[in-house]
């Protein structure tokens, strides 16, 4: 796919429907873990008669842990959440649809006609949330097999919807990375369990909108949307449709025409209590919040009093806040910053890597720092120690030993004489005014020592013998 033949214009509208799974100890209605990796637990083993639906079965009252940590990610969106003091209160619909995923033919879902979400009406990096909202997952079934895996029946899902205010791929690219990062600052979701997204697109005025359900990881959400965004250029198409991502083909494909409200039948659960939610309780979450990393790296910008260039990183990729801040608690900040938005970011960018791809601790960028800041070894030294930190870090304490800087003169004059012998040319043509050739020669050096060489020195020492 050539992102380059997408027209970005500013008619074509994007809007989310991010699910996520939240981070409790037990399922929304029942006491089953809720863990369901199907990588470390066998199919069907974290279940219950409640969450796969077994005749006479009965749902406990709501997980109040999953409760508060969706109060808290509508706080940080800057939703107002619906409480009790506004005459509001929190009902449970049942949505009916007829796929197999949930044995008793229907979602429990605080959204839907006859329900108020959690929390609305907020604002988040200049995106407008419309609603955000608790639900239980459905379980996992391959349409291919007839298999269904309950264990991840009834997990507490949160889902965030937002307004159409995206126009192109990137920007929901760079939006969903900082809406991740920040969430992992409250512990809400399960880190490994990733986000998927329900993507709406349309061209106002062009075509009608088309819903694209569940996608995986937000490289797929963009490639997914860069595509729609194509096909409606192309084609135009005038009916809502529900289409899925094939990643393979790198297109869109239909699966049905797009429901309506009606079509879900929602009904308020009968087996289920409306929640009342009390201002003060909101209250007293809001003001527990931790700060997001845009707060944070504002404060680190004004209190380091860093250049315009490096704070432009920062605020750009969020996600190396967290490193700075911890980095600059052993490591003056002035000396860390560049091996972090420079140094660190390139190795990323190499890679193809971002920071939540690869496991990194601390510890070891500190104790690199401090063997580069004591002259203990040399900068390109340490480069080359950092290239190594992916996908681990490492303490880079073995490495540096025999790798100490080397700044003994005799020592180095007896390398750089050996340098200009095998490379008479080079010398010939620095001789001849070729500058280049000067840092061949210092290349040579480094590569002799293999990178050990105090350059400052070596650098005297070779001027001096040519």
């Amino acid at each position: 796919m050539n992102a380059k033949t997408v027209v970005v214009e500013k008619n074509v509208l994007i809007g989310l429907e991010i699910h996520g799974y939240i981070e409790t100890g037990e399922k929304l209605f029942c006491t089953c873990a809720n863990f369901h990796d199907m990588k470390k637990v066998a199919p069907n083993t974290n279940i219950c008669p409640i969450c796969t639906g077994q005749p006479g079965a009965k749902p406990m009252l709501p997980n109040r842990a999953a409760l508060d940590k969706v109060l808290q990610i509508g706080l940080l969106l800057g939703c107002k959440p619906n409480v009790i003091e506004q005459g509001k209160e929190l009902v449970f619909q049942r949505k009916h649809y007829r796929w197999p995923d949930m044995p008793y033919g229907y979602q429990k879902t605080i959204s839907g006609a006859h329900s108020l979400p959690v929390a609305e009406n907020g604002l988040f990096e200049s995106v407008r949330i419309r609603e955000v909202h608790l639900e239980e997952d459905p379980a996992a079934w391959n349409p291919d097999t007839g298999f269904i895996d309950y264990n991840r029946a009834g997990v507490p899902l949160i889902e965030i919807v937002t307004e159409p205010d995206f126009h192109d791929a990137s920007s929901v690219g760079e939006w969903l990375k900082n809406l991740v990062l920040t969430l992992s600052y409250i512990k809400a979701l399960n880190k490994d369990a990733g986000i998927k997204a329900d993507v709406n697109v349309n061209i106002h005025g062009i075509s009608e909108r088309t819903e694209i359900k569940n996608v995986n990881s937000i490289s797929e959400i963009m490639r997914a949307i860069t595509a729609e965004i194509m096909r409606h250029q192309n084609e135009k198409p005038q009916e809502r449709e529900t289409r899925r991502w094939n990643s393979a083909k790198g297109k869109t494909e239909l699966m049905r025409s797009k429901e309506t409200a009606a079509d879900y039948r929602f009904i308020p659960d009968p087996d289920l209590l409306p929640l009342h939610i009390p201002k003060k309780f909101t209250d007293e979450l809001k003001k527990n919040l931790p700060e997001t990393p845009m707060e944070k790296v504002h404060k680190i910008i004004s209190r380091h009093n860093i250049n315009p260039a490096d704070a432009r990183v920062l605020t750009q990729h969020l996600e190396l806040v967290s490193l700075f801040e911890n980095v600059i608690e052993k490591i003056p900040a002035p000396f860390a910053l560049p091996w972090i938005t420079v140094e660190w970011l390139s190795v990323l960018n190499y890679n193809k890597k971002s920071m939540d791809e690869v496991t990194l601790e601390v510890n070891h960028f500190i104790e690199l720092l401090d063997l580069v800041r004591k002259n203990i070894i040399t900068p390109l030294k340490g480069k080359e120690i950092l290239r190594k930190f992916i996908p681990q870090s490492f303490s880079p304490l073995a490495e540096a030993r025999g790798s100490e800087k080397i700044t003994d003169k005799s020592q180095l004059t007896k390398i750089i004489m050996g340098v200009i012998a095998k490379n008479e040319k080079s010398v010939s043509d620095y001789q001849s005014g070729e500058k280049a050739a000067f840092n061949f020669l210092m290349g040579q050096i480094m590569h002799a020592t293999q990178k050990r060489a105090d350059y400052a020195i070596a650098k005297e020492l070779l001027e001096k013998a040519l």
